[in-house]
C-alpha cells in the first residue's frame, strides 16, 4: 500500500524486564472527531459520486495515513485551486478556507464541495459578525496554519494573529474598548486561557466569543491525557507532525506529569529505548487519526510485554455532522445512508 508500512516490515519490540507490572493506559476519547469523520467521508463520497480524480485543496485532515489512503482511491491533493483543471470537482479541507479561495474556485468554474468542520465555520461567522461591528479581532492561533488563514481571511482588515502568551504582552490594538478574542479550534486549552488572561490584563474590556472556540474533541482529548499522564512513565501520541491537536497532546502529557512523551505516525516509530525502565505507558491519538493506527501501536507494545490495557475514559462522544449538501443524496437522488457522515465501524 503506497506510503503505508506493513506490520511485517516492523522490527518487533523486545520484552525487557522492568520493576513492577507492565501496563497500558489507553485514553478515551481519542482519534477521529465528528468534523474529521465528515471531511474524510466527504472525499470518499465525492469519489464514489463523481469518479476519480477528485481534487482536494491542502490535506483534507492533518494525517499522513489518511491522505495516503485517499490518494490510493483517486484523490489528488493540491496546494491551491489554480492547480485544479477548470470544471473539476474540488473539496475544501476540514480546516476551512477564506473567501478569496472560494472566489478563486468559482472563477475557474470548479465544482466546490466545502468539507470545513462546522465548528470552524462557527468561528468564521463570529469573525464576520464582529468585523461588521467594527471590532478588532485578536485571533489566538498559529500563523500559517490553514485554519488560521481561513478565519483571518474572513475579515483581514480586522484580524491580528496572536501566536502565543508572550505575544499577548506586545500586541497593539486601535481601540481597547472594541476588541474581542477568537481562537483556532485545536489549541491547548490551558495555553489559550493564559493568552486570554494576559490580553485581558492589558485590555480590560476585551470581549469573549459567544461560545468556546476550542472544539469539544480537542478539549476532551486533552482532559483524557491529563488523567493518564499523572500515572504514566511514557505517553505515546499517535498523530502527524502537522496536526496541531496531536502536538498539543504531547505538550499536555508532559505538563501534567508524564515522565516522557512522544508523537508517532506509525507503530514502527516506537523506539525500544523509550521503554527502558517503563512500567506504565499511556496511549492516545489526535482527532484526525484512524483507530487502526492506535491498535497497531498497542500490538507493538504487547510484543514488549505491555499486553495489559486499561481504558481511561473521561467523556462520551456521539456528535455527528451532516455531509456537505452536494453529497447527502446518491446519484439517483435518494438520501445517502451516510448523510450524517458517520461510518458503519470505527
Amino acid at each position: 500500500m503506497p506510503g503505508r508500512r506493513r506490520a511485517a516490515e516492523r522490527v518487533p519490540l523486545e520484552d525487557r524486564p522492568v520493576e513492577g507490572v507492565k501496563r497500558v493506559l489507553l485514553a478515551a476519547p481519542r482519534g477521529y472527531c465528528a468534523g474529521v469523520d465528515r471531511a474524510v467521508v466527504a472525499v470518499e463520497k465525492a469519489l464514489e459520486r463523481y469518479g476519480a480524480p477528485v481534487y482536494v485543496r491542502k490535506q483534507i485532515v492533518h494525517n499522513i495515513h489518511v491522505v495516503t489512503e485517499l490518494e490510493a482511491k483517486g484523490a489528488i491533493f493540491v496546494e491551491e485551486v489554480d492547480e485544479v483543471p477548470e470544471g473539476a470537482h474540488v473539496v475544501f479541507s476540514a480546516h476551512g478556507v477564506s473567501p478569496v479561495v472560494v472566489d478563486a474556485a468559482a472563477d475557474r468554474g470548479l465544482h466546490a464541495i466545502d468539507a470545513t468542520c462546522p465548528l470552524v465555520t462557527k468561528v468564521h461567522r463570529e469573525a464576520v459578525r464582529f468585523a461588521k461591528s467594527d471590532f478588532e479581532i485578536l485571533l489566538i492561533g498559529h500563523e500559517g496554519h490553514e485554519e488560521v488563514e481561513g478565519t483571518a481571511g474572513e475579515a483581514p482588515e480586522h484580524v491580528t494573529i496572536v501566536n502565543s502568551p508572550e505575544e499577548a504582552d506586545t500586541v497593539e490594538v486601535r481601540d481597547p474598548s472594541k476588541v474581542v478574542w477568537l481562537s483556532q479550534t485545536t489549541l491547548s486549552v490551558d495555553e489559550t486561557m493564559e493568552t486570554v488572561n494576559r490580553l485581558r490584563t492589558r485590555f480590560p474590556e476585551l470581549q469573549n466569543p459567544p461560545s468556546d472556540d476550542i472544539c469539544y474533541a480537542t478539549q476532551n482529548r486533552q482532559v483524557a491525557i491529563k488523567k493518564v499522564a499523572r500515572d504514566a512513565d511514557l505517553v505515546i501520541v499517535v498523530g502527524s507532525a502537522n496536526s496541531s491537536n496531536s502536538v498539543r497532546l504531547v505538550e499536555v502529557a508532559l505538563e501534567y506529569g508524564a515522565k516522557a512523551a512522544y508523537r508517532v505516525d506509525y507503530a514502527d516509530e516506537v523506539k525500544q529505548e523509550w521503554l527502558d525502565g517503563v512500567g506504565t505507558v499511556g496511549v492516545t491519538s489526535g482527532a484526525s487519526v484512524p483507530e487502526v493506527l492506535v491498535q497497531e501501536v498497542l500490538e507493538a507494545l504487547a510484543e514488549a510485554g505491555y499486553g495489559d490495557v486499561s481504558e481511561v475514559r473521561t467523556a462520551e462522544e456521539d456528535l455527528m455532522f451532516s455531509l456537505p449538501k452536494e453529497l447527502r443524496q446518491d446519484a439517483s437522488g435518494h438520501r445517502d445512508g451516510r448523510a450524517l457522515g458517520g461510518r458503519t465501524s470505527r
